[in-house]
């Protein structure tokens, strides 16, 4: 099976054998987590047609974005090159577009590209707005505190399911904030100075519980409790949860490898691989597993 891993300005860099990656080469480990951090999508931002007052149409937008990231992080350069050919003088909220979805700027980009457009061609190609905002399907944005506030509070989340919060709680203050500036400048060695704490397991040698999240396009994203080991000690693989939290899916073995995909950080993991060591390795920043099931149809 091959394994694709994002890095630099690739897409995608072809690793056929897992096991370079895998749970077995734990003195590797860094290189995981550099290997994913690095990762970058290329995108081509629009600004939507009927929005366009001047009399010549811009050019297109081009970025190369973090997919740990958030877009309210990146976007700043997009809006103050697409405002001076709008009619936005009420300064209305930019958001973001992709083949008639809204796209939700609380999700990392590198979800909302897994879930929405794993298989289009790079760049990326987003319409870019400043009016109609989709009240229904968006939540509002007023600036960068609002991410670290949505991103901080999904951090503590994630550590009550793996040590009741006992972690998080016991940091202090400017622990959470280099957490929060080691994301925003994208500074991994920053960033993990301190998440490395909240991977850390006790004497049981996992967490209590799975902080994960799971998305199929035009459904509810599915958050459940999970743990990642049996009564008997025995590690629960990603196959256990697919087909545990989506069985109308992955309903039996040979479904893992019909017409869905499971998709996380652009990777598509071995059904057999532990749960425990995707949540250390494959984890966003706010330290969830997001995992995205993809129509390969």
């Amino acid at each position: 099976m091959d394994i694709h891993c994002i890095v630099n300005s690739n897409r995608y860099k072809n690793c056929s054998d897992w096991r370079r990656f895998g749970p077995n080469t734990m003195a590797d480990d860094r290189e995981v987590l550099r290997e994913l951090w690095d990762g970058r999508l290329p995108i081509k931002f629009n600004l939507a047609a009927d929005e366009v007052a001047s009399m010549e149409h811009p050019e297109p937008c081009y970025l190369l974005v973090p997919r740990q990231s958030y877009f309210p992080l990146v976007a700043d350069k997009v809006q103050r090159y697409f405002l001076k050919y709008t009619a936005n003088s009420q300064g209305e909220e930019m958001w973001l577009e992709y083949e008639g979805q809204p796209l939700k700027w609380h999700y990392p980009i590198g979800v909302l590209f897994d879930l929405h457009a794993s298989s289009t061609m790079l760049p990326w190609s987003l319409v870019v707005h400043f009016q109609k905002f989709p009240e229904d399907e968006l939540l509002h944005c007023p600036g960068k505190d609002a991410v670290e506030s949505h991103f901080m509070s999904s951090v503590k989340e994630a550590d009550t399911l793996k040590h009741r919060g006992q972690v998080i709680n016991g940091m202090q203050k400017k622990d959470h904030k280099q957490l929060w500036m080691g994301l925003q400048n994208d500074k991994f060695d920053q960033f993990w100075a301190i998440n490395r704490r909240l991977m850390e397991h006790g004497e049981e040698n996992c967490f209590k519980h799975l902080p994960f999240r799971l998305y199929q396009a035009d459904k509810p994203c599915i958050q459940r409790l999970f743990r990642p080991i049996t009564e008997e000690g025995e590690q629960r693989l990603l196959g256990d949860l697919v087909r545990e939290v989506a069985p109308q899916v992955f309903n039996t073995e040979e479904d893992t490898s019909g017409s869905w995909k499971v998709v996380i950080q652009g990777v598509e993991p071995p059904m057999e691989t532990p749960v425990q060591w995707l949540s250390e390795h494959f984890s966003y920043p706010d330290n969830f597993l997001h995992i995205c099931l993809v129509n390969s149809r």
